[in-house]
């Protein structure tokens, strides 16, 4: 059924028509639009034998999903940004309990300085919390992939995070094909849990593990990430059958990755999330001035698709991953995946470090990063837009003076003195 909505919106009716048994609720910008529509649609009856449950944190709204994900209820939230980070501790708790917790993390930095703004920096300090990651491209993607998310999560009794770029793409409005009630039920059956706690069969969760076992039970997880990488694609064509269209909408999307014009491409941009759509403007635009370019859309991060990236990159000469977070010290967080991926083969990998804080990625920044690639004047780790201005009148600031202040202060009279 094609609306014209808000993605925001269309995440909730997508996520009602799952039927979760249990919603935990506490807002945060840029996710409280969506926990207000379901809230809507529960107190209007439209899911049936669903509990809305209002906490008074994050922290409090994993815990009530653990709790319930743990009786056998499908279950499900939603967060952002320092929300995600106040739940870390029973974060690692779903997906050490093996919980099939569906959540959506509308993408925004982390502070300080406070910034309420789109990046990646959330999700992806949490890449190793043992939770499945799928990024959307656009609302489309982001309703399809809440279906997905709750079949893979089922299937592996794993958690599974949906990552939807915030304000981007939350409080974006477009088409989108929302799923009928009738196929969902078809795609997604009633939920039977791999375990449950039963008071006919009493047993302790959680319970302390020692050094006799905890590396088997780690060990675990990684195996069931690897049987997600294995089953996502399968999950897809079957929604294709169902739903007759690709997810996302995408021709070739197989739940893994997307890809678009790497045909014989000498540059290929590697993202994740909102930015791609730009990306696909421009590489419109310069392939049709000659330039050979395309674009690799990573959908599951986590569990990371090496064979499916070193497929598609395995004969591209140079690669640019374009991420909007990074590792302070190091670098590129996405680029050491992709350069696993593609160890033993000889390509040039750059990082392109963009659109921090909501900072835009325009398509000049984009042509300029594809630009320079061709050029072989790309480094290996470079800050798209950086103001090397303003950052040399911060650094000769410390140089100079002791006491020279908070950072983020100074940058912004640095800016209005201007």
């Amino acid at each position: 059924m094609l609306r014209q909505i808000e993605g925001s919106r269309a995440v909730a009716e997508t996520v009602a028509a799952c039927r979760p048994a249990v919603i935990c609720a506490y807002p945060i910008s840029p996710q409280t639009h969506i926990v207000e529509a379901l809230d809507e649609i529960v107190r209007l009856g439209e899911i049936k034998n669903c509990e809305f449950v209002n906490v008074e944190s994050e922290f409090s709204a994993m815990s009530v999903a653990i709790g319930a994900s743990a009786t056998g209820a499908r279950a499900y939230t939603a967060t952002a940004s320092q929300g995600l980070l106040f739940m870390v501790e029973p974060l690692y708790n779903a997906s050490g309990l093996g919980l099939p917790i569906v959540m959506t993390v509308a993408n925004r930095a982390i502070g300080a300085p406070i910034n309420i703004w789109n990046d990646h920096s959330d999700a992806m300090s949490q890449r190793d919390s043992g939770w499945i990651q799928l990024y959307a491209q656009d609302n489309q993607s982001a309703s399809d992939l809440h279906m997905l998310a709750f079949r893979i999560a089922e299937e592996v009794s794993l958690p599974v995070m949906v990552c939807m770029d915030g304000f981007v793409l939350t409080h974006a409005m477009e088409r989108i094909d929302l799923p009928e009630q009738e196929a969902v039920d078809k795609f997604l059956p009633s939920y039977v849990p791999r375990q449950i706690l039963d008071p006919n069969d009493p047993m302790s969760i959680g319970a302390m593990v020692g050094p006799e076992a905890f590396t088997e039970v780690r060990y675990l997880g990684h195996v069931k990430q690897l049987q997600a990488l294995e089953l996502i694609p399968g999950i897809a064509n079957e929604f294709e059958e169902i739903f007759g269209r690709r997810a996302a909408g995408e021709h070739d999307a197989d739940g893994l990755v997307t890809t678009y014009r790497i045909e014989g491409a000498q540059v290929v941009l590697v993202a994740l999330g909102s930015v791609i759509g730009t990306m696909k403007v421009v590489i419109d635009e310069m392939r049709e001035m000659g330039s050979k370019v395309g674009v690799l859309g990573i959908t599951s991060f986590r569990p990371f698709p090496l064979d499916a990236v070193r497929n598609a990159l395995g004969k591209v000469p140079k690669v640019v991953v374009v991420e909007r977070a990074f590792a302070p010290g190091i670098g590129g967080i996405v680029s050491s995946n992709v350069r696993t991926a593609l160890s033993n083969i000889p390509v040039s990998i750059a990082t392109a470090v963009a659109g921090l804080g909501g900072r835009p990625i325009t398509r000049d920044s984009i042509r300029g990063i594809i630009e320079r690639a061709f050029d072989d004047t790309l480094p290996e780790l470079t800050f798209v837009d950086l103001d090397v201005e303003l950052i040399n009148r911060e650094l000769e600031r410390h140089r100079e003076q002791r006491r020279s202040g908070p950072m983020a202060e100074n940058l912004l009279r640095d800016l209005g003195s201007r």
